[in-house]
């Protein structure tokens, strides 16, 4: 109490007013505090941003279970710097912003009517997600066949890595989450714009190459503007050796594809793999929605860490990376994070009365998770009995079939 009372007189010294005091010597985590009601913790008297406290009171202890050192896994895309562009604008978040995600890197971004994502291609793969309006995606591969198809609200894209291609917005606003298999998606090395190129390559050689005066190229852009406005473009693609179809098709239409059986009843779930998607071989990803209060249970994934990203709602998550440590993470709509590969989690819906919706992303060509609960009930009851300590008779009657989402019980 004493040093509470200097720490007043402290800042009351220096102008603080009286109000932030007040603030900050409420009593619990619901207030932003790091006091757990038992005799542990104390006000925070000094520097803090009491609103990130207010959302992340696992950040401040609330979970007596956390032990040990667990790196962040979290982001948010309202951390990151925003490039704004005539027809609209990006966001990214890549591996200098969160180290621990070594295998994605992910933007949002944005197109208004007619606005066109500049031309171009990756060293990498490119994978999309349209949550808002609709869009033209257009692309060519190496064998001279071409995609041109409208995606709209959960629809899904795949470019190869090195696949030609752009994007272009069709309705007054459109918004995606764009992923790539390399966290370090910013290196020199990895997006070649083709107007970049062609300003950078001698007019006279570019005359030879397409058989044009030198004077075509006198207006080419430079610096690449990346997001340019536009008109939505009429003209249909034909020529080539074709278009790309069935398994060969870089669009994936959601409505052709049903939803995952959810036996634990507490949500929705689409795979989308290169079960569900041939073509995407490298990265797999899973849209899941969460009732209020809903569970997608205790698990982890064999091969590869699972990179999410949160739409909407609110969610809790604690991570497990053995050796004793755990740690729990406060999510919300914008956030992103990563799972270390093969750590054991889950991810809870902390509201009760709005969905929690996410979508997780796996560099690897299908979708591959654990079951907690179903390794126990598929290993012989004496033996989980004896280790966990537990009534045989529970043992034996622990669900044998995959939960996935569990409703709130």
């Amino acid at each position: 109490m004493r040093g509470l009372q200097l720490s007043s007189l402290f800042l009351a010294a220096y102008g603080v007013s009286g109000s932030v005091i007040e603030r900050q010597s409420g009593g619990g985590f619901a207030d932003g505090q790091p006091i757990d009601g038992s005799g542990k913790g104390a006000p925070i008297v000094g520097g803090t941003n009491h609103a990130i406290d207010l959302q992340n009171p696992d950040n401040l202890g609330e979970q007596s279970t956390d032990n040990g050192v667990v790196p962040n896994v979290k982001w948010s895309f309202s951390d990151s710097k925003t490039r704004i562009l005539k027809g609209g604008w990006v966001r990214e978040q890549v591996v200098t912003d969160l180290p621990t995600s070594k295998d994605i890197s992910a933007a949002q971004q944005h197109l208004t009517k007619g606005a066109i994502r500049e031309l171009h291609w990756h060293r990498v793969a490119e994978w999309g997600y349209v949550y808002s309006g609709s869009i033209i995606i257009s692309a060519v591969d190496q064998n001279g066949k071409f995609e041109y198809s409208k995606l709209g609200v959960g629809d899904v894209w795949y470019f190869p890595k090195g696949a030609a291609h752009t994007v272009q917005g069709l309705e007054d606003e459109n918004e995606f989450l764009l992923v790539f298999d390399d966290g370090n998606f910013d290196a020199v090395g990895t997006t070649f714009n083709v107007d970049d190129w062609i300003s950078h390559t001698p007019k006279s050689v570019l005359a030879k190459n397409f058989g044009l005066s030198e004077d075509v190229f006198g207006s080419v852009p430079s610096p690449n503007p990346y997001i340019t406005n536009g008109t939505i473009d009429e003209h249909d693609v034909s020529g080539g050796n074709g278009e790309l179809t069935g398994d060969a098709s870089f669009a994936y239409i959601a409505k052709d594809h049903p939803l995952e059986k959810v036996p634990g009843g507490g949500g929705t779930l689409r795979i989308i793999d290169s079960r569900t998607f041939p073509i995407s071989t490298t990265i797999a990803a899973t849209v899941v929605t969460v009732e209020p209060k809903g569970l997608r249970e205790l698990h982890w994934h064999p091969n590869a860490e699972e990179w999410l990203y949160f739409h909407k709602g609110q969610a809790r998550a604690t991570v497990f990376l053995g050796s004793s440590a755990a740690r729990t993470f406060d999510f919300s709509a914008g956030d992103t994070g990563v799972f270390p590969d093969n750590s054991g989690h889950y991810i809870e819906n902390t509201s009760e009365t709005e969905e929690l919706v996410w979508i997780e992303i796996y560099k690897s060509d299908r979708v591959e998770d654990i079951s907690l609960t179903q390794w126990l009930a598929l290993t012989p009851a004496g033996i989980v009995s004896t280790i966990l300590k537990i009534p045989l008779d529970v043992a034996e009657n622990l669900q044998k079939e995959k939960q996935l989402i569990i409703k709130n019980r």
